[in-house]
């Protein structure tokens, strides 16, 4: 009976002691003018909660304070907002007292001279280096064959094989932006540069917490080898002053074909945004249209239809070229429709730099504020039937151009390799179409947050056509 009273008081010490840290945490954050919510624990806030709950952590805020509410997530005391139209008026208002607030373990592990962490000027510079390496015209006249090419060696051999689709979209993601980058080389550093590079991706979603055997430590730590990899290859090139027709070689020209000149620590970390930002929803995307198209076979048939009547125009060994890929709008309803129902892309952070107000309520300097796009996906006032798969509803041009598109970001934000991703996307479907019809085998369970991911891999049985 003693032992038993022990245990039951040092649990109401332990409970009262929790319950007082909570209550502290509330406390440092009453600020008048605030919005309503909760901060959860020191330094790790609700983050917990919210990458378990993911959507449902944020529609239980939502109903108990609102679409409009503060939080404490990734590291950072942070305002959600879920309101559409204000949602538009952040992304569209930059200058005015936000830049971009991405967390600090994202800051760290891509590089202070990533693109979504610079602002004013230097953003301004940094976006049209990368707009000139991928442009419309870079994609029609160099970008487009390579991607045919790679597509093309990649996805032969299948054949009568069980593969996971979604190990295969992520090395098909990577590899075909590295080819890109650094064409010549690209064989010989992927081996050494991919696994790394996974335990970057791995480590921006994470508490910067920096002990080992955290995603943190390993990501930062998979930084500083790209790094090394990445400055050794510029050395190299700069030494054999051979030309190359790649996006390195591009980004070190100092003649006046390059306008925007940058710095080795600008193109190292533009080269690392430019892996990151293509690799994640070129490789989600391309695995959950397979997984949508193999769940709807009229779906199937429609796209089917289209690259075959593509690849009747040509010769079986010639590529597709620009005006094949402007020909394909059925995929490019199949892509955002996929990116929709899947949301690869949940929503954006913004940081403010003054104390300012915001739907009625007094947000500090320092703050974060995540505008959250997720929910406007399955808006049935936007989307009818929101909740099916249906391409067909993107043949309307208007929706694609309407205000609150967002699956590709907006405003100065929206993502300048959009149109890149589709061609990459797009390529991967016509021959993976043209070439095989699978099945899937296993069944396996999908996770829809933080990432789009199948824990258990993705398995499909593959044949010919």
């Amino acid at each position: 009976m003693g032992v038993f009273m022990v245990i039951v008081g040092l649990f109401l010490m332990v409970l009262c002691a929790c319950t007082a840290v909570l209550r502290w945490n509330e406390l440092r954050y009453r600020k008048k003018g605030l919005p309503p919510g909760t901060m959860g624990w020191p330094v790790f806030g609700e983050t917990t909660e919210f990458l378990k709950q993911g959507p449902n952590f944020m529609k239980n805020q939502r109903a108990r304070y609102g679409s409009f509410f503060k939080s404490h997530i990734l590291g950072c005391p942070t305002v959600v907002s879920m309101d559409p139209e204000l949602n538009r008026y952040i992304l569209m208002n930059e200058a005015k007292g936000l830049v971009p607030g991405y967390p600090q373990s994202m800051l760290d592990i891509l590089g202070k001279c990533n693109i979504a962490a610079v602002h004013g000027s230097t953003h301004k510079q940094m976006r049209g280096a990368l707009l000139a390496l991928i442009s419309p015209t870079m994609i029609r006249e160099q970008l487009l064959p390579k991607i045919d090419g790679f597509m093309r060696g990649f996805l032969s051999n299948w054949d009568n094989k069980v593969i996971n689709i979604q190990d295969k979209t992520k090395e098909m993601a990577f590899l075909s932006s590295l080819k890109q980058i650094v064409s010549a080389e690209s064989s010989s550093v992927a081996t050494e540069f991919m696994p790394e590079f996974f335990k970057l991706v791995l480590g921006t979603l994470s508490l910067p917490i920096d002990l080992p055997g955290t995603d943190y430590r390993r990501g930062f730590q998979a930084r500083k080898n790209i790094l090394k990899t990445l400055g050794q290859l510029i050395e190299q090139r700069r030494e054999s002053e051979e030309s190359h027709k790649d996006m390195l070689g591009y980004l070190m020209r100092h003649d006046d074909s390059n306008r925007h000149k940058l710095s080795d620590a600008e193109i190292i970390d533009q080269i690392i945004t430019i892996l990151y930002s293509g690799y994640e929803t070129v490789s989600t995307t391309s695995m959950m249209a397979v997984k949508y198209l193999h769940d709807h076979p009229t779906v199937l048939e429609e796209l089917r239809k289209e690259h075959m009547g593509i690849r009747a125009r040509k010769r079986a060994d010639e590529p597709i070229d620009w005006n094949d890929l402007k020909s394909m709008r059925f995929t490019r309803a199949v892509i955002f429709e996929t990116s929709r129902l899947a949301t690869i892309v949940n929503g954006v952070l913004r940081k403010t730099t003054q104390e300012m107000e915001l739907n009625g309520f007094v947000i500090p300097e320092g703050w974060r504020i995540y505008v959250y796009t997720r929910e406007i996906n399955y808006d049935p006032f936007l989307y009818p039937d929101p909740l099916a798969f249906n391409p067909w509803r993107w043949m309307d041009k208007g929706l694609e151009s309407q205000n609150y598109f967002l699956i590709f970001g907006g405003g100065t934000r929206q993502c300048p390799g959009k149109e890149l991703g589709i061609a990459e996307i797009s390529t991967f479907l016509h021959y993976f179409l043209t070439r095989y019809r699978w099945e899937e085998v296993g069944g396996e369970k999908l996770m829809k947050f933080p990432r789009v991911e199948a824990p258990n891999g993705l398995h499909i049985r593959v044949s010919s056509n």
